[in-house]
């Protein structure tokens, strides 16, 4: 019997590879011109860096994460998210030490066990960023307004950023007990979720999607009109600038997030391009995670977005590479002189694809179109002999003449 894939461990066929590489180079060209640099972390991790940072009473730690005990007794992780790692590295190598304000980004897979569905599977990859350091909300500007960008640059007009503020440490409880006030009326009208979510985590139940419990938290009170005066200015604040810019937004006040560690802002890239309202990418700010897990009192913001859900939004577009030039041949001989031009061509830069298998000219130019070859060639004994042939453009069947040297054949692609 055939040995197949784990199931939600989804194998990334060359035909798709294209959309994942045209997303993770938008990325890193957007990113880095921001000043960001990437920074690489282990995909297994202690699992107390996970429940201290992520909270205890998450979905997340609570249900999903992939957990073991290793061989020495110690039980460790695969990370369900990359904050935490992202941090904990930040606080192990002292880079704050060098400047505390810190521009890094990331990517990879990361693991969830959750019920797979389009789009979400138990791994999936994310891409994410973080600056660390800075209190001003000019730094929440700036991360919203360059994951607005990462969207532009990979062709999409959808999704559109929806931000809220969550408030800090010294408001929210006032707006926690109000909310509580609220649910525990309702709490038979709620889902089986939500009503153990309303001990541990009453917020989590304005995010969830059971129509029920939608219904049953239309009237919440907000958390906008629970916001300390600083709170309040902060958000104001991180408006203003995306106003000055011309950044879209829209405020979403029953956005939550699903991780214990976000504090004032807050913001998803929402569509509904994938069957229902739907975040692509989201995050926030975490202005304690840092002293939590042991470094110092450092604030940070930061996003992650789904690469599986933004690869689904660009559809069927084919971000593939095709070759610049494939050389048919007429015989063995031709085929040796074809294939040393070939490496010529390689080292100057040239994509160059031949027949390896000496089949027929028409089987050869058949591959040549179903390769998406830019131009072609066929060498057979008189181009040898005389060093030139005709050069066939193929989207339009124009041919030209040119020398057989690579510098001569080059200028054609560079």
């Amino acid at each position: 019997m055939a040995i197949t894939a784990i199931k939600g461990f989804n194998d990334i066929l060359p035909e798709e590879s294209g959309r994942w590489q045209h997303i993770e180079q938008a990325a890193r060209r957007v990113f880095e011109l921001n000043g960001f640099a990437e920074i690489r972390v282990p995909v297994m991790e202690k699992t107390e860096l996970f429940s201290r940072s992520i909270g205890d009473a998450t979905d997340i730690v609570e249900k999903e994460m992939y957990t073991f005990t290793d061989k020495g007794d110690n039980s460790v992780t695969l990370r369900p998210e990359g904050t935490a790692g992202v941090m904990r590295a930040f606080i192990e190598h002292k880079l704050y030490a060098q400047d505390p304000v810190a521009k890094l980004y990331y990517m990879g897979p990361m693991f969830r066990y959750e019920r797979p569905q389009k789009g979400r599977y138990r791994q999936f990859h994310q891409i994410g960023a973080e600056i660390t350091g800075v209190h001003d909300p000019l730094a929440d500007a700036q991360v919203l307004t360059m994951l607005v960008s990462f969207f532009r640059e990979i062709g999409l007009t959808e999704p559109v950023l929806q931000i809220n503020s969550l408030g800090c440490p010294d408001c929210r409880p006032a707006y926690r007990e109000a909310l509580l006030a609220f649910l525990e009326g309702r709490l038979e009208h709620l889902c089986e979720d939500c009503r153990r979510r309303f001990t541990t985590n009453p917020l989590r139940t304005l995010d969830c999607k059971v129509p029920r419990c939608v219904e049953a938290t239309a009237g919440a009170p907000s958390v906008l009109e629970h916001l300390c005066g600083g709170c309040g200015e902060h958000f104001a604040a991180v408006q203003g600038y995306l106003e000055s810019i011309g950044t879209p937004y829209t405020i979403n006040p029953r956005m939550v997030r699903g991780l214990d560690y976000y504090t004032r802002t807050t913001f998803e890239m929402v569509t509904g391009l994938l069957g229902s309202q739907s975040a692509v990418a989201a995050g926030g700010r975490y202005d304690g995670l840092i002293s939590q897990l042991g470094g110092p009192a450092i604030p940070g913001i930061g996003f992650a977005m789904g690469v599986e859900r933004v690869a689904l939004l660009l559809g069927e577009q084919d971000f593939s590479s095709r070759p610049d030039l494939f050389i048919a041949t007429m015989g063995a001989g031709e085929r040796a002189f074809a294939f040393r031009l070939m490496q010529e061509l390689l080292g100057l830069g040239v994509r160059v694809e031949l027949d390896y298998e000496g089949k027929s000219l028409k089987s050869q130019m058949r591959r040549a179109d179903k390769l998406g070859a830019r131009y072609s060639v066929v060498v057979g004994g008189n181009e040898a002999a005389s060093g030139r042939a005709f050069f066939k453009r193929m989207e339009d069947g124009i041919q030209i003449e040119v020398p057989l040297a690579a510098d001569d054949i080059a200028k054609l692609f560079l």
